[in-house]
């Protein structure tokens, strides 16, 4: 695939470095459409005419980006401390794509850990990091592999599947993809949601990934694959061997706080109302946030905020959180 680079190499540390990559082949799409137009097919080919058509407006180039540099992790670290393990392996794949033109290559992994410890917040914020984008799949709502994959044209209702969409409408070559709760997938024989996996995994494979309602070639290997889970006994041996595998522990008690003290702060900062809230959050209200899982830690900080500004006081105070929040004993809960 062609690479063309945009920023030079002298670029600032904290600047993603972009490329343009091709992710298909407009003559391939051309000839696809040709034939269709050829054919007199029936209107039920529309859409996949208008596929055709909207990929040869849009183009093939994507932007490919990397950071400009090994990036300072030391505030993921402090707010994602139950994930030092996969931080670190980030920076190692980081790492190896500096200074050098390749493209920043991620080994597939899958987090795996209970409900609630903040797995899908981790994707966010690495798509955030690499500077890229991120696409949520959640397995738990896909009942047939086509929805990754897409369905034959042929069919009533077909469209093409979601990483085709991811890298076609998309404006990057290498998006964070997030397959989230991928143990929690259903199907039969016949429609197996993780079937298209199996080559979507592979680096190789990847280059000429073709989705079934396109039927053109994608270039989904620069793809950086994310996948959670709670249990991974359900997850075929094939695909977790595509994959670094990773067991993400519930924060301890000291992490919980630190993660309770970095959203409090976060939430603050990001919105205008924050400025009328004390700046640090009160002890025994760390103590409180630190027994719940970080999933539902947000939510109590939002309704302590609201009840603080009911009372038009500055600081939020234990009573001001839910509740049932408050006196909820914390599962799981690492000594």
């Amino acid at each position: 695939m062609q690479e063309q680079s945009l920023v030079p190499p002298s670029s600032v540390l904290r600047l993603p470095v972009a490329q343009m990559r091709h992710v298909f082949s407009p003559a391939e799409v051309e000839r696809k459409l040709a034939r269709l137009q050829e054919s007199g097919s029936q209107r039920e080919y529309d859409n996949l005419r208008s596929v055709y058509e909207r990929m040869l407006e849009r183009g093939p180039e994507r932007f490919q980006v990397k950071p400009a540099g090994v990036p300072d992790m030391a505030a993921l670290y402090e707010a994602l401390p139950n994930f030092s393990a996969v931080l670190d392996d980030v920076k190692r794949h980081v790492a190896l794509a500096q200074d050098s033109s390749d493209g920043l290559e991620v080994t597939p992994m899958l987090l795996l850990g209970p409900p609630g410890i903040g797995k899908t917040h981790f994707a966010r914020q690495l798509a955030e990091l690499l500077g890229t984008g991120m696409n949520l799949l959640p397995m738990s709502s896909m009942t047939a592999g086509w929805l990754l994959s897409g369905a034959s044209s042929q069919w009533r209702g077909a469209r093409p599947g979601k990483v085709f969409e991811a890298l076609v409408e998309g404006e990057y070559a290498n998006p964070v993809i997030v397959v989230d709760e991928i143990d929690k997938a259903s199907g039969d024989a016949q429609y197996d949601p993780l079937g298209a996996l199996y080559s979507l995994l592979e680096h190789d494979t990847a280059q000429s990934f073709t989705d079934e309602f396109a039927e053109v070639a994608i270039d989904a290997s620069q793809v950086i694959w994310i996948t959670t889970a709670n249990d991974s006994r359900s997850i075929p041996d094939p695909i977790l061997n595509r994959m670094n595998v990773f067991e993400v522990d519930a924060p301890t008690l000291d992490q919980a706080r630190t993660i309770a003290r970095k959203l409090y702060q976060g939430i603050r900062a990001g919105h205008d109302w924050g400025r009328l809230l004390d700046p640090e959050p009160l002890d025994d209200v760390l103590d409180v946030l630190a027994q719940m899982p970080p999933r539902e830690m947000r939510r109590a900080l939002m309704t302590g905020f609201g009840n603080a500004r009911l009372d038009q006081r500055a600081s939020v105070l234990v009573a001001d959180l839910p509740k049932a929040a408050a006196g909820r004993s914390r599962i799981g809960f690492m000594q």
